[in-house]
């Protein structure tokens, strides 16, 4: 006998399932965008290396903290940050628009500087990783 589920089970079984599915599509149009850029391979390790080495007084990991699935804290602001793993917060790699915004403004505020579409494409895979 075949099982039969409510309709409202198989509806949060699928929204449970969308975030995924749509961090997924925005990692993956930013990453063939910073392709088009001139990113090459990219390299999960290296974004790694981004994300932890310091850049002057700070890197990636002083306000987002070493273990990216626990919130972390602006370092002059002191304002809490939710979790950067997108297995614990799933509103984490969501919104192409958003990824590009935090780009921008991290990237200047950690780096001094833009980072390079190679820069963004290793940190973003890294990211996806967590």
């Amino acid at each position: 006998m075949k099982k039969r589920y409510p309709s409202a089970v198989l509806l949060t079984a699928a929204l449970m399932l969308a975030p995924s599915v749509q961090a997924g599509n925005a990692v993956d149009e930013l990453l063939a965008r910073y392709q088009a850029e001139g990113a090459q391979t990219t390299d999960a390790v290296r974004g790694e290396h981004l994300w932890k080495t310091p850049q002057g007084e700070r890197s990636c990991q002083t306000c987002h903290g070493k273990d990216l699935t626990r919130p972390g804290s602006h370092q002059r602001t002191g304002k809490a940050i939710k979790p950067m793993a997108p297995s614990v917060n799933p509103e984490r790699l969501m919104q192409t628009r958003k990824i590009e915004k935090w780009f921008l403004r991290n990237c200047k505020w950690t780096f001094g500087r833009e980072c390079s579409a190679q820069e963004k494409a290793d940190i973003l895979v890294f990211l996806k990783k967590q």
